[in-house]
């Protein structure tokens, strides 16, 4: 039995669509598999679910075991660097005053810049975590950014559709 299966097995009854979207969202697309588990493992950490992120991490070793330490350490500094910006610009955002949005961050985020995939794939996971985490600015940044690196909306879609199963995911399996 795979990690997948094994995930699988323990959503819930009322899930039961949100484990078929799971089977669709990393199976299918215009993503490569490796860069779907790599999203959908920065969804879940995002939505801090540990279980589910180490099942999505057990997967991604078993589909791409040659790939999978890129994928997955990029992932890893998606989810961390999008945790930080996130709150961040959210509250930029949120406050509305021009007056903070003319100081500078000064956050450190030269990952950005030297991914271990490639920066194409980088912004696309960070932008699935930033949906996640619900935030506006961050969202249309890398999706810019995205669409400039030479992909499309299809990309753009497909991961953000990876993005909600999981997070959908972290409920039903936390059945909050």
């Amino acid at each position: 039995m795979t990690s997948l299966d094994s995930l699988r097995e323990r959503v819930p009854t009322y899930g039961k669509d949100l484990a078929l979207n799971l089977g669709a969202a990393l199976s299918d697309g215009p993503l490569a598999e490796p860069l779907r588990y790599a999203i959908a493992l920065a969804s879940a950490i995002a939505a801090r679910h540990r279980a589910l992120a180490t099942d999505l991490e057990s997967a991604l070793r078993e589909r791409a075991p040659e790939q999978a330490d890129r994928y997955l350490d990029d992932a890893r500094a998606a989810a961390a660097i999008m945790g930080m910006n996130n709150v961040y610009y959210r509250f930029r955002s949120k406050i509305g005053k021009d007056s903070y949005g003319q100081k500078p961050a000064r956050l450190r985020m030269q990952r950005i810049a030297k991914p271990a995939t490639t920066k194409a794939e980088f912004e696309l996971i960070c932008l699935a975590v930033s949906a996640v985490n619900n935030c506006e600015t961050c969202v249309k940044s890398h999706e810019r950014a995205v669409l400039e690196a030479g992909l499309d909306e299809e990309h753009v879609h497909d991961a953000v559709r990876v993005a909600a199963v999981v997070n959908g995911l972290s409920f039903a399996l936390d059945d909050r």
